[in-house]
């Protein structure tokens, strides 16, 4: 079964993300925290989404997910976050059951991109989304700003 998460849900939905740095090997870098993570995607304004797979009453994995806007189509799109499905329910069909949903909320809508990246050694991922259509984006670099130089580029406001 798939379906949104709920406030309860936001215990689990950490260890999941903690299960998943883990397995990229970043365990480290995590720092999310319960009350981020429920003001985030429960909040006034949520900006965050997620939705669950269950297998018999036991959450077995999540999305998580955020509008992103494309200026070139003039609509919104989604941007996948985090996908991950425990290890003893892989191949059972629930990370495209996930991402199914995704593309039910972007047809839905209106929505008309769903990105996401991937790590370049995570072969079985690249290999799923290959599969199902997905279409490697080499010529875009991937930038990020955190931590001090987050800080002194908004020193510069």
């Amino acid at each position: 079964m798939i379906r949104p998460a709920s406030p309860d849900d936001v215990p689990a939905i950490l260890g999941l993300i903690r299960e998943l740095a883990e397995y990229e090997k970043a365990a480290h870098e995590v720092r999310a925290t319960e009350e981020g993570l429920r003001a985030a995607l429960f909040g006034e304004r949520p900006a965050v989404f997620a939705h669950l797979a269950e297998v018999d009453g036991e959450i077995a994995g999540f999305v998580l997910w955020f509008l992103t806007f494309s200026t070139w189509r003039g609509v919104h799109g989604v941007y996948m976050e985090d996908l991950y499905v425990r290890p003893r329910h892989r191949g059972g069909g629930l990370g495209l059951a996930l991402m199914a949903e995704l593309g039910r909320i972007c047809a839905e809508r209106g929505y008309q991109r769903l990105e996401w990246a991937v790590l370049d050694w995570n072969e079985p991922s690249i290999a799923f989304y290959e599969k199902l259509g997905a279409v490697r984006q080499d010529e875009w670099l991937k930038y990020r700003l955190t931590d001090e130089p987050l800080r002194r580029l908004a020193g510069r406001a």
